[in-house]
């Protein structure tokens, strides 16, 4: 016998860029995972059970995070799963409550970062030991390995491809960044607020061409959270009003289709959030006709392009012209990052798939402020991390 799950708090911090605030992990975790259990009306003692992702601190920092909340003595896992920990987060804190093994546990992420690019390194060597290293290969053998940073590097090769291979222009490539540039501008906790042109964007330093600063994400501290619960407990506290049911929920790793094209598109991970994508469906009884809003891990404007394919939104290669078209924001098909994305949100590793879900939630109760998508219903996540992992999660209101 299985429960269903629900999400019925969330919080998250702001994001912020590295060493601009005098605080520890700890700090940020407390004010996320204070402001998921207040969004909530619980107190932390009812929380049975903590799932903490993060990749930057120590083994045991999940315990570190949770004790500023309470010291109950209940289990913590800590996770590290990429890019892709915190919807990793989430995904095991659902799994514990659709299982019948907890009533209600709360899903953390943090991240404390380091300023500078992430992966930033000397060269190829760095990666011999890496588990990357066979994702880096491919990029190596395809285009060779440059001085730039290694994973704007691996993913800006995927837009060149998808140029050669589509004829994608650096304009549609910009045209993600400015979008979500925009979007971030009523999101008072993006690392950044500022609206940029496509012009602005291409004229930006280029990192690795044809990628320009404003379309990487950067590096960011922060903290999010989610108390996810079972349908006896918000029949039991009456939070019927708070709850977001987790409607269907897939995480895939690579596969041979991963590697065995030599494409720097398919290492990325477009073949894992496919793959996601259509088990994510499949168990919800939803599709992506059914989906309003998508806050999807954009943290380089080609991965957006490419998730777009993945998630069926066009056919593979049209989704340069489908962002170009304006059916990705506001007044389109589907609103796509409407929190600013990882472009402009900001990118706490550990933190930013229980982000995107903390938005979600938002969107789908009405609470969303400015970036509010009228009459949301039905709501996606997408989170990727190299290595590898994705993440497909719909949510629906309750």
């Amino acid at each position: 016998m299985t429960t269903k799950a629900y999400v019925v708090g969330v919080g998250m911090t702001k994001f912020e860029k590295p060493e601009t605030r005098d605080w520890q992990y700890w700090d940020m975790a407390k004010e996320a995972g204070t402001a998921a259990l207040a969004d909530a009306g619980v107190p932390y003692a009812r929380v049975e059970q903590a799932a903490v992702g993060y990749c930057f601190q120590a083994s045991t920092a999940g315990q570190r995070a949770v004790y500023e909340l309470g010291l109950s003595g209940i289990p913590v896992y800590n996770l590290n799963n990429n890019c892709a920990t915190g919807s990793t987060a989430l995904m095991t804190a659902r799994q514990f409550v659709e299982g019948g093994v907890a009533d209600c546990v709360l899903a953390l992420g943090f991240e404390k970062m380091s300023r500078g690019s992430l992966g930033g390194g000397s060269g190829a060597g760095d990666f011999k030991t890496s588990p990357v290293a066979r994702h880096y290969g491919i990029m190596a053998a395809a285009h060779g390995f440059e001085m730039s940073p290694p994973t704007a590097q691996i993913f800006g090769n995927a837009a060149r491809e998808h140029m050669e291979r589509y004829g994608t222009t650096e304009a549609q490539l910009a045209a993600v960044g400015a979008k979500n540039h925009r979007h971030s501008a009523n999101n008072p906790n993006a690392q950044f607020q500022d609206v940029y042109t496509v012009e602005e964007i291409l004229a930006a330093k280029t990192v690795h061409r044809p990628l320009t600063k404003l379309q990487c994400s950067p590096t960011s501290d922060g903290a999010a959270a989610a108390l996810v619960v079972s349908e006896r407990f918000v029949t039991e506290h009456g939070l019927q009003d708070r709850a977001v049911e987790i409607a269907g929920q897939a995480m895939t790793t690579d596969t041979e289709e991963s590697f065995a094209s030599g494409s720097c598109i398919d290492a990325v991970g477009r073949p894992m959030s496919r793959a996601a994508a259509r088990l994510a469906y499949e168990r919800s009884g939803l599709g992506i006709e059914d989906v309003d809003v998508v806050e999807l891990h954009d943290c380089f404007s080609v991965n957006e392009l490419l998730t777009y394919e993945a998630l069926g939104m066009c056919e593979e290669g049209a989704s340069g012209k489908l962002v170009e078209s304006g059916a990705t924001t506001y007044g389109g098909r589907w609103v796509v990052n409407p929190s600013g994305g990882l472009i402009s949100k900001g990118h706490p590793l550990g933190a930013t798939g229980l982000a995107q879900a903390a938005e979600l939630v938002w969107q789908l109760r009405g609470e969303a402020g400015a970036r509010q998508v009228a009459g949301a219903r039905v709501g996606l996540a997408h989170n990727i991390g190299l290595g590898g992992a994705a993440v497909v999660t719909l949510l629906r209101k309750a």
